[in-house]
């Protein structure tokens, strides 16, 4: 199988995912989750939760997962820009196609997969399980609302794992000098 064929693979099976034309109960929960991942969304939701939780472990979480998901989208936007691949046609997710006409790697995967993954590393496990959940719904969301193929999902995934995993990495020696003076246990 050649690149050709592979790439004409993923548009046929991200076709037939596509849910965006179709009004019904699947195309609103589709909605909901493709809007899910965005990343105004999680950068207002982690400002509140470190602006008004008392928790020590959740403000560190928040800012923690805030400066992740900034890299990240550094990261995402470059590679975009590198690869140029054009998202499918269609009309859902205006927003989307006009500020950001690019769809390969999925921005809203990599977010979606880089918070679950660094939510499970800091040792939240009943909101990671939930994460783990919602994160491939994500992925299966923009899909079938017509703003991306499977391999941009795919590629997401991994972008975002690799940054959660390095992030890990980094801030575990932070993360090791804040408890040794907070004194509370992940």
């Amino acid at each position: 199988m050649n690149f050709r064929s592979l790439v004409e693979l993923d548009a046929r099976v991200s076709n037939r995912m596509r849910v965006a034309e179709q009004p019904g109960i699947l195309r609103n929960i589709s909605i909901v989750f493709a809007h899910s991942g965005d990343s105004w969304f999680w950068g207002l939701a982690l400002i509140l939760l470190w602006a008004f939780t008392n928790n020590e472990q959740s403000k560190i979480w928040a800012v923690m997962i805030f400066g992740s998901i900034s890299i990240l989208a550094l990261i995402v936007v470059s590679l975009k820009f590198i690869i140029r691949r054009r998202r499918p046609e269609g009309e859902w997710g205006a927003i989307y196609r006009n500020t950001d006409p690019h769809s390969f790697p999925s921005g809203h995967a990599a977010r979606a997969f880089l918070i679950a993954l660094m939510t499970t590393g800091f040792g939240f496990t009943s909101a990671g399980i939930l994460l783990w959940v919602w994160a491939p719904l994500v992925g299966i969301a923009r899909v079938a609302m017509g703003v991306h193929y499977v391999s941009d999902i795919i590629a997401g995934l991994f972008v975002g794992f690799l940054v959660a995993l390095i992030g890990l990495e980094v801030y575990a020696p932070i993360l090791d000098w804040v408890i040794s003076r907070i004194g509370f246990p992940l």
